[in-house]
Formats: C-alpha cells, sequence, structure tokens
C-alpha cells in the first residue's frame, strides 16, 4: 500500500541536525527536479526579500520564512515526519505509533511537496515554506513543473498494490495515477451526516477532514491492514469501525472515490 500525503503549511523548526543530504533522499529519479528547485528557491530568498514574498505568498508577518529558505543548505534537517505539523499529522500521531506500525509508515507514506517533489517521513528534510501553487520566476508552477519527473517514478514507487490518494487539489495535481495504476487508485472524501428535521443532510468538511484522514491512516498502521486494492480497502476500514460508502468506477482505468460518513466531527 501507498499512501500520498499533502504536506502542512506550518512546519516544525529545522533544529540542529546535520544539515541536508539531497543524495540521501527516496525517490532518487526526483533528484534533478529537486536540485533545481532548491537552487531557485535559495538564490530566490537570498538576493531580494520582498520579490521572495510575492512569490512565496508571505504577509509581513512571515518574512522570518523567507531568510529559514534561503539557508536550505545549511540548516538543521529531521525526518520529514516530525517536520510536518498540522491537523491532519496531529491526528496521524507518527511519534505514538509502535515500532510494527512505525515500520508500516515509513514503508507506505509519501509526502508531496512543492520543493521535494514527494519524500516519505523518514527522509531528513530541513523546514521550508515552498507550497505547490508557487510559481518561481525561473520554473514556473510547480505543480506543472512536477508532472513529468513525478510521471517517470512514482508508477515504480506504486508497485502493484494498493494507492490511497488523501492529497489536496493542488498537489493532486503534480502526479495523476493513470492506466492500470488509477484502477488500483482511490482518494477518500469525507461528510458529515446530521439530521435535520427528520432528513439526513451530508455536508462536506474541511478542517476536521484532515483529522479524519490522519485517523484513518494511523488506524489502518496500527492494525497491519494490507489491502490489495481498493475494494480490499473499503473492507478494512468497515472492520475498523468507518462507516464507508463506494463502488467500482464505470470505466477501467479509474480511480475508485469513498466517502467516509461521519456524525461527529472531532
Amino acid at each position: 500500500m501507498l499512501v500520498l500525503l499533502p504536506p502542512s503549511e506550518g512546519k516544525a523548526a529545522s533544529g540542529s541536525g546535520s544539515p541536508l543530504k539531497p543524495e540521501g533522499l527516496s525517490l532518487p529519479g526526483l533528484a534533478a527536479a529537486r536540485a533545481a528547485v532548491l537552487d531557485e528557491l535559495v538564490e530566490l530568498c537570498a538576493a531580494d526579500e520582498l520579490k521572495a514574498r510575492e512569490v512565496l505568498g508571505l504577509s509581513e508577518g512571515l518574512r522570518g520564512e523567507v531568510a529559514k529558505n534561503a539557508e536550505l543548505r545549511t540548516a538543521g534537517a529531521r525526518p520529514a515526519g516530525e517536520i510536518y505539523t498540522g491537523v491532519l499529522y496531529d491526528a496521524l500521531d507518527l511519534a505514538g505509533l509502535e515500532p510494527a506500525a512505525r515500520a508500516r509508515a515509513e514503508a507506505s507514506l509519501v509526502v508531496f511537496s512543492g520543493l521535494w517533489g514527494a519524500v516519505r517521513i523518514g527522509d531528513e528534510i530541513p523546514s521550508y515554506r515552498c507550497s505547490m501553487g508557487v510559481k518561481l520566476p525561473g520554473l514556473g508552477a510547480l505543480g506543472a513543473y512536477w508532472r513529468t519527473p513525478m510521471a517517470e517514478v512514482m508508477p515504480e514507487a506504486a508497485g502493484d498494490g494498493l494507492v490511497l490518494d488523501l492529497r489536496s487539489s493542488a498537489y493532486g495535481a503534480a502526479w495523476k495515477p493513470k492506466g492500470e495504476v488509477a484502477g488500483r487508485t482511490a482518494t477518500v472524501r469525507v461528510l458529515q451526516s446530521q439530521m435535520v428535521d427528520g432528513v439526513e443532510k451530508r455536508s462536506v468538511v474541511s478542517h476536521f477532514n484532515k483529522a479524519t484522514k490522519g485517523r484513518l491512516v494511523r488506524d489502518l498502521l496500527r492494525a497491519g491492514a494490507a489491502p490489495a486494492d481498493p475494494a480490499e480497502l473499503l473492507v478494512a476500514l468497515r472492520d475498523l469501525g468507518y462507516v464507508v460508502e463506494g463502488e467500482a468506477p464505470a470505466k477501467a482505468g479509474k480511480a475508485w472515490s469513498l466517502d467516509v460518513v461521519v456524525t461527529e466531527i472531532h
């Protein structure tokens, strides 16, 4: 199983570890593309703070993020699973996983990134600020920039098992599974069910969408679940107590879309 996650906008501090070693990152087929983004981002942030804030969409209050980017090559690096924070990662609680579940997380979780393309949670990276929606002056829109290298690398990373795609649309644009891989890919939407005047009403949740997805992944990891395809994932989630709806797409080579229905949001 390969689980595709979005990064968090806010990130933990880099810390005092050893600096980034690009050659040590997983998915080495992305190395050249990563180097190009890193070079331009560092140069931009070191040369012109005002322009960098404009390009990165940062307010005056976030000017410190520009200085942080300028020092990416020398800043301490930590496992990506410690760098990414926020609602989804709080619910996932990687630090609290038992050793076996943590090993499964390191083997299956891939976080998409405007700067790195994609990394595994054990990859050591510095804290940074560069979303997939950024358009760098030289390389252009990062969502489009990453499509070619991702198309070459991600099908191999997906192997022959389930791909659970929990990314937001901005990060989903960097790689869209196609053909046979798409047929064993499942996306998840979280819906809140409420009774209004005796009638069930369902609505898409946003903040709590992330928390539910984090808990869902954590539960799969702790259970040692290894669904081979979306149909088995649906069964596995139901066995874990989730209310899940979904069915095979009408056409072959299309991803499954699963709805996780919750009555309480927390």
